[in-house]
């Protein structure tokens, strides 16, 4: 099997950060989506490539095996397992170390073709091979990130993705969080030797909205006051996800006020019926352009 260079497939170096992968990742993935290039097969390859190499880089524990066993990473505890009953069954016959006293230090690096070497000194040439052939093995894993204005996580819809060239219908639930990840089970690459499938895991990335901020389940926004409403009391028409709505302003209401309007919030996730709250905050305009009246009416009341 050649070697792949999950490193170089994303672009970084060894000592790349956590954080480092997810920034790589999430460009490269933006840039070789197929839906961005459809009918690409290079792209396509790519694309799979930069998951492939995700999966597992942005796992510390995998990143950790892929270090030590390259391409061969997925099956490093059963190379650990078989290794160590080797160890035990030389060690009782006192037959010593077939592979040199460095084969079994923890700090042991294996190059390419050492691991199927391992399984023919294990089993025997035929065995070995017999062996691995007939091991199931869960296919990999795919990485997707998909993009949603922060009105599309208000409401439960349907959205058709692309993966591996593949259309893949999904719901998405109303109330979604920004970073939220699910995963569809079997939708990854197919197994070996009729193995389970991948899954497919989604990480939701949702856009902020200019009129409203999100805050767990509850929203956040603003609303203008004319300085008479202010001071006199009235009414003011607030826009919410689902519609206008008309509410009671008291007299004398100060700059900066916060109200709440309960219920109007952002939908609970998979609490059907359940919303947070929406709470306004007023802000009150002092007029810029007064009539002669209106100003002699204000020296007046400056006055009093």
């Amino acid at each position: 099997m050649a070697f792949i260079d999950y490193y170089k497939i994303l672009g970084i170096d060894k000592t790349a950060s956590q954080d480092d992968i997810k920034k790589a990742y999430r460009k490269l993935a933006r840039k070789y989506h197929p839906d961005l290039n459809p009918n690409d097969k290079e792209a396509n390859k790519q694309f799979q490539q930069i998951n492939e190499a995700n999966e597992a880089l942005s796992d510390p524990q995998k990143r950790k095996k892929y270090d030590e066993y390259g391409e061969n990473w997925k099956h490093a505890e059963e190379y650990e397992q078989a290794k160590q009953s080797r160890a035990n069954q030389q060690h009782a016959q006192g037959a010593g170390n077939p592979f040199g006293n460095s084969a079994y230090s923890e700090s042991a690096n294996f190059g390419e073709g050492d691991f199927s070497d391992f399984f023919e000194s294990m089993f025997g040439a035929a065995g070995g091979r017999s062996q691995r052939g007939n091991t199931k093995f869960k296919g990999q894993d795919y990485q997707a990130e998909l993009h949603l204005s922060l009105r599309d996580a208000y409401n439960t819809h349907k959205q058709t993705l692309t993966v591996n060239g593949k259309n893949i219908r999904i719901t998405i639930p109303a109330g979604i969080a920004n970073g939220q990840v699910i995963s569809l089970k079997g939708h990854g690459a197919p197994g070996v030797n009729g193995g389970p499938n991948g899954d497919l895991y989604i990480t939701f990335n949702i856009s902020d909205d200019p009129s409203f901020k999100r805050l767990n389940d509850d929203l956040y926004t603003t609303a203008e006051l004319d300085l008479y409403t202010a001071v006199l009391g009235g009414e003011t028409t607030v826009e919410t996800f689902n519609g206008k709505v008309k509410l009671k302003v008291a007299a004398a209401t100060q700059n900066g006020t916060k109200v709440r309007l309960k219920g109007k919030g952002f939908p609970v996730y998979k609490k059907e019926g359940e919303f947070g709250n929406l709470f306004v905050t007023y802000t009150v305009k002092i007029p810029d352009q007064l009539s002669e009246k209106q100003r002699e009416l204000f020296k007046e009341l400056a006055k009093s």
